[in-house]
Order: structure tokens, then sequence, then C-alpha cells
């Protein structure tokens, strides 16, 4: 195949896939698109090909990659509704969404029974690395089809190959359960520093320059502080991810107790009606369990 003419067909229009597919257009690749609601395509429809079904956007393309909310919405997609089952000869699949290892599996022996090949690709970087294509793409699958939809992936960030088929989504789960783990930790050290009468965005500049610094106290602290909570991530995803961690520990036989506790704390999250603000807003989770707000002071609070 020559690259820069391999059709692409996209399935899920989201938070995620938008940007990715404005990247993958601007790079010059044909597509064809899809998603269950299809007004999420429109801003493409003069650039790229709106098809009816999954059957249909993935009958003629070099490269299929899915991008959607969960396992079971890609086996429904892909497996219930036929993509797979229409999988040219030579296609390569990709599916970006985070899913279970062991599902990662089983669609790559399905995709070969059709003579595709199969990546596993979750992403790591939110809107904000879709949007600027600099995503960190965790590829599990052969090193002959990774290297086939390198230039793909590099369009949108960057890709580095883990292992065999499932050990992209190995990756995408260990990234998850560190970033569930430090926005928990993140949350306590500031409301800690906050309700005894530090400022907890200075706090939070201080420990920027120190060895606690991160990306999650850098970005998601500030959200914290800002209030800012509209959905990059949706709290409702990282409880999908972080039950998939425990689940994938339990099969190896292994107890994770920190990621245990951020999921309750997670569970707790979405069950008092916060599914879909970011997954930073788990600190309003502790700020119910604590009945106090990011800072306000003791005098503040006297005062309340």
């Amino acid at each position: 195949m020559t690259t820069r003419y391999l059709r692409i067909a996209f399935l899920g229009i989201g938070l995620m896939g938008t940007p990715m597919v404005r990247n993958l257009l601007n790079a010059g690749y044909p597509m064809t698109l899809w998603n269950r609601t299809v007004s999420k395509c429109e801003p493409f429809t003069r650039e790229a090909t709106i098809a009816d079904s999954p059957k249909d956007a993935v009958r003629d393309a070099d490269v299929v990659i899915t991008m959607l909310e969960n396992g079971d919405v890609v086996d429904n997609v892909m497996v219930e509704q036929g993509g797979i089952g229409v999988l040219k000869a030579g296609a390569v699949y990709i599916d970006m969404s985070s899913v279970q290892p062991s599902l990662a599996r089983r669609h790559a022996a399905l995709a070969q029974e059709q003579g595709a090949g199969y990546v596993d690709a979750p992403v790591s970087g939110g809107t904000v690395g879709a949007e600027q294509a600099t995503l960190s793409i965790m590829a599990g699958g052969s090193e002959a089809d990774i290297e086939r939809v390198r230039p793909v992936f590099e369009a949108l960030g960057k890709c580095t190959p883990i292992g065999p088929v499932g050990a992209g989504q190995l990756a995408k789960l260990a990234n998850q359960a560190i970033v569930g783990i430090t926005i928990g930790a993140v949350s306590e050290a500031l409301l800690l520093a906050a309700k005894g009468g530090a400022d907890p965005a200075a706090v939070r500049e201080a420990l920027m320059g120190g060895f606690a610094g991160s990306r999650i106290l850098e970005l998601h602290g500030q959200r914290m502080i800002d209030r800012d909570f509209s959905p990059g991530a949706p709290a409702r995803i990282q409880l999908k991810d972080l039950r998939m961690i425990l689940d994938e520990a339990r099969s190896e036989g292994l107890t994770l107790p920190l990621a245990q506790q951020v999921h309750n704390e997670y569970q707790s999250l979405v069950a008092n009606g916060h599914s879909d603000v970011d997954h930073s807003g788990l600190l309003l989770e502790l700020e119910h369990l604590n009945g106090a707000l990011l800072g306000s002071s003791p005098a503040t609070k006297r005062k309340g």
C-alpha cells in the first residue's frame, strides 16, 4: 500500500474521535466515518464519506480505526453489527478504544480469519493531546502490522510498540492506574493544605518545582483550583478503566489496594450524580466525604 492513499474508516466521532479525524484529514488521508449519532459526523461531510452502518464504513477500508467508549460498544459495532466480518484481506484493524486485553485478543483472532491484521492501540493524552496530535499511543500487535500503520499513528501522536496483541491495553491499564491514583493523591494533598489555611494555588505552584511535580498536579491540580470539571475524560470512563484494572489483577492473582480504594471513590462519585464531570472531579467526592471545600479556610468554615 502507498501510505498516503490508504483509505481509513474511523468509527466513533466523540470527544477524542473528532480531533483525531481532523488530524487525519489534515494529513491527507481519504476517510469514511461512522457514528451512532450521525449528527456528530456533520462537520466533516464535505471532506469525508459518511457511512450508514459499520459494515458500510469498513468494507472498502485499508485501515479501520475504532475509538469507542468501552469494550461492550466495540464488540457490538465490530462483531454484532458485522464490522470485522467485512474486513478486506490485507487491511489492518486498529482499536484505539480502551478495552479488556482478552477482548483485544479475541478481536485479533476474528480479524485474522478475514486475512486482516490487528493492532490494539489505546491512547493517553486526553482531548488536548488529540487536538494537538501529541497522543501517547500504546500499540500491541505484530511488528509488521504496527509498521504498516505507523504513518497513520504519526498523524495522531507518538506510537510506542509494547508487545503482542493485548499488550497495548495492558499499558493503558497501567497508565490509568497511575492517573486515577495520582488524581486521588492530588485531591487529598490540596484539600489538606487548604483546610489548614494554606493557599492551594500557591501550594500547587511550590510542589510543581519539587519531587511531587507531575502532569496530573500541573493540569488537574489547576482544574481543581479553578473548579473546572468540564469533561476531557469523564469520571465514568475512569471508573470503567479502574474496573478493568481490578478485573485484570484478579485474573493474574494480584491484589492492588490503591487501585481498589480509588475505584471505590470513583464509584461513589458516579453514584452521586457526577458521571460526566472530568475525572479530576474526584475532588468533589473527597469534599462531600469531608464536608469541606477546597480553598475554604478554617475562618471561612466557622463563618459558614
